[in-house]
């Protein structure tokens, strides 16, 4: 089972420069798209469906923001759109697909960067957003989620810790909240197999950021412990630029 998780920060974006025909490349089996900022008329689900994958939308009430999305080619069970919680719900930030032997999220976090009103939320958001995988948790099934997290976990994984140790998606608590949630049963499939340094998913527009591989490690595709040893190869496609963020990649011997 191959999968993507890929913010694309405007999906009709993503699309003319080029996301559909990388997706003829078959890249993955599943992929959770996050940062949609389409109402779903305006997405042209015929031409992944023609590629064959079954998709499912879960845009913003506010047009041109957030949402989410997954493309699958297997057939879910069941497809559930938002949680229990009503301003993640009218923000497009959660789905979550049942699958035989696995329940996958897609989830995008919210972003504190654009003031402290958002960062409040954030934190509001990542505690909710923890009580409900405790609930699915205590479903007995393993679960994979795949998202824009919105963090940086650790120094490795931004490309200058020092300078930015006050930045919404380094700050301390933020970083904290991911301590707990691999912790708690969770594992970042990337950092299992991978521990190199200058592994980025996001990068500025500013000051040719991408160029200089000045970015920071915000995409993850987390599982639960008990599928670690299916985990059988990770990957980050920098070169893959139909937006600001790039795809990350797990496969998984299920």
């Amino acid at each position: 089972m191959r999968i993507i998780s890929y913010n694309v920060n405007g999906i009709r974006s993503a699309i003319n420069k080029g996301l559909l025909e990388w997706l003829e490349t078959d890249p993955a089996d599943i992929i959770c798209f996050q940062e949609l900022k389409s109402a779903i008329d305006s997405i042209p689900t015929e031409r992944f469906e023609a590629l064959g994958y079954h998709a499912y939308w879960f845009p913003a009430a506010k047009k041109g923001y957030s949402g989410v999305g997954v493309i699958t080619r297997q057939q879910p069970e069941r497809v559930t759109y938002g949680n229990t919680f009503e301003q993640s719900n009218a923000e497009g930030r959660v789905l979550r697909l049942d699958f035989e032997p696995f329940v996958l999220i897609g989830a995008y976090f919210p972003s504190g960067s654009s003031g402290e009103e958002r960062q409040v939320y954030k934190y509001q958001w990542m505690d909710e957003f923890f009580e409900y995988i405790d609930e699915i948790k205590a479903e007995g099934k393993p679960l994979i989620v795949c998202g824009d997290y919105n963090i940086c976990h650790r120094e490795i994984d931004i490309h200058n810790p020092k300078s930015n140790k006050d930045s919404s998606g380094f700050l301390p608590e933020e970083r904290a909240w991911m301590d707990k949630w691999f912790s708690n049963g969770m594992t970042d499939t990337f950092r299992l197999l991978n521990q190199d340094p200058h592994q980025y998913s996001w990068w500025s527009f500013r000051a040719n950021a991408r160029a200089n591989n000045k970015g920071w490690r915000i995409d993850y595709i987390s599982i639960s412990d008990s599928l670690k040893e299916a985990v059988k190869e990770v990957a980050i496609y920098p070169d893959v630029r139909h937006s600001d963020h790039c795809p990350v990649y797990v496969s998984l011997a299920l």
